[in-house]
């Protein structure tokens, strides 16, 4: 906390927080006092209810975000003569799941307004990627901020191409793709994707803790989600290679019997975590109209301080359930470098965050690839503050943020 000129306490407004109340410690409570703490019905029944709001045919929980990344690249096989197209912008873990499983990663331009990854620049990543020899076998949209990528127009290229499309959705719990014939189709329940990956680490728009889920309506990518997400056992006397071991005399499946065709890691999501993510997801409408209805906030605020800062641009194909306040900041032309307007604001109270700095200039990339020329992903990077937005923020917090960012800035007081 900062103090304020009277002397009191000023709470820190963090960029993101989770919001929990007593439903929430009720449903974790009663898995506490129950038999299972992990791999138990809460799992299932988290999964069961993720379908039911994405429209998916199955939904396989996982560890974390991460885990659900990596999942998808296990599940569709991919590996060392593969490569993945990512977007520059985004979180190091959706490029680092190709290089988990030895896949390239041919990394894509974005808007440098959204940070999102169009069609056009998901080819010209292909285009590259053909010249350096690479066999493009997936695309790895990612939903930044909550908006959605042009899932039609990347899914479209997909099908030209038979490749994959893994979407990177830890940002988009709640939010909806508008489809050229006006419907609006939840993310995660497939349209345009093969597999969908979630976060419900607690910054996101639900929490778990540290949680993650994949989504997909290919029955068998979600059985290889599974057996992967469990050290890759398999119970299934169907998929049984040695029948001498697996089946009794009178052909009943031995009940201690299990296999191992590959490897695979120990994802799993323990019963607490699935029972708070189920919790969180029964109120999850009400977190995603507060989002919104505090991202029109800041659109009225911050647009008071134009030209050197601007509201998130907004896509027409989405109705975004928000995870970023990711504002457009001109530092340059305010004479203040953006170490020293987050230091301000710091002081004042208020948390900020970054997202993100582009992967493609993280060293490992550079060296492994060497220089790469992103002018979209560059400029978005050089002028993004993310902004404190979560549920429990009041009306009046979005007016204190807009305020002490113009001063941070050198501007006469917003109003």
């Amino acid at each position: 906390m900062t103090s304020s000129a009277s002397g009191s306490p000023t709470p820190l407004l963090p960029y993101g927080r989770q919001d929990i109340d007593q439903t929430d410690i009720d449903a974790v409570t009663a898995v506490l006092r129950g038999d299972w703490l992990t791999q138990g019905p809460a799992v299932e029944a988290f999964e069961r209810a993720l379908c039911d709001r994405t429209g998916a045919a199955h939904a396989v929980a996982c560890a974390n975000g991460t885990a659900a990344l990596h999942l998808a690249t296990l599940a569709l096989g991919l590996g060392p003569s593969d490569a993945v197209v990512v977007p520059a912008v985004t979180f190091l873990a959706t490029a680092n799941a190709a290089r988990y499983v030895g896949a390239e990663v041919a990394f894509a331009d974005v808007d440098p307004d959204t940070g999102l990854m169009g069609p056009e620049q998901a080819a010209a990543a292909m285009e590259r990627a053909a010249h350096a020899g690479w066999r493009v076998r997936a695309l790895a949209p990612v939903h930044f901020a909550g908006q959605t990528a042009d899932m039609a127009g990347l899914g479209a290229l997909a099908d030209r191409h038979g490749l994959a499309v893994i979407e990177d959705a830890c940002h988009a719990i709640g939010s909806l793709d508008m489809a050229p014939d006006g419907r609006a189709l939840p993310v995660g329940g497939g349209a345009f994707g093969t597999l969908t990956a979630f976060s419900f680490h607690p910054v996101k728009t639900i929490a778990a803790g540290e949680g993650g889920a994949v989504t997909t309506n290919d029955a068998d990518l979600a059985a290889r989600l599974r057996r992967f997400r469990n050290h890759g056992m398999d119970r299934d006397p169907v998929e049984f290679e040695d029948r001498e071991a697996a089946f009794a005399a009178n052909g009943a499946a031995n009940p201690w019997y299990y296999e191992m065709a590959e490897p695979g890691f120990n994802y799993r999501l323990t019963d607490l975590q699935s029972a708070l993510a189920l919790s969180q997801l029964a109120r999850l409408d009400a977190f995603v109209e507060r989002r919104r209805r505090l991202m029109d906030l800041y659109a009225e605020r911050l647009a008071l301080l134009a030209p050197l800062v601007r509201p998130a641009a907004r896509v027409p194909w989405c109705r975004p359930a928000w995870h970023l306040c990711a504002a457009r900041i001109d530092f340059a032309a305010a004479g203040r470098t953006r170490a020293q307007v987050m230091t301000d604001l710091r002081a004042q109270g208020i948390g900020t965050q970054v997202h993100y700095i582009p992967v493609h200039r993280q060293p490992y990339w550079r060296k492994r690839y060497g220089g790469l020329t992103l002018p979209g992903a560059d400029a978005h990077y050089a002028r993004t503050l993310s902004l404190p937005l979560f549920p429990a923020m009041a009306d009046a917090d979005v007016d204190r943020v807009a305020t002490t960012l113009s001063a941070a800035l050198g501007l006469s007081a917003a109003t």
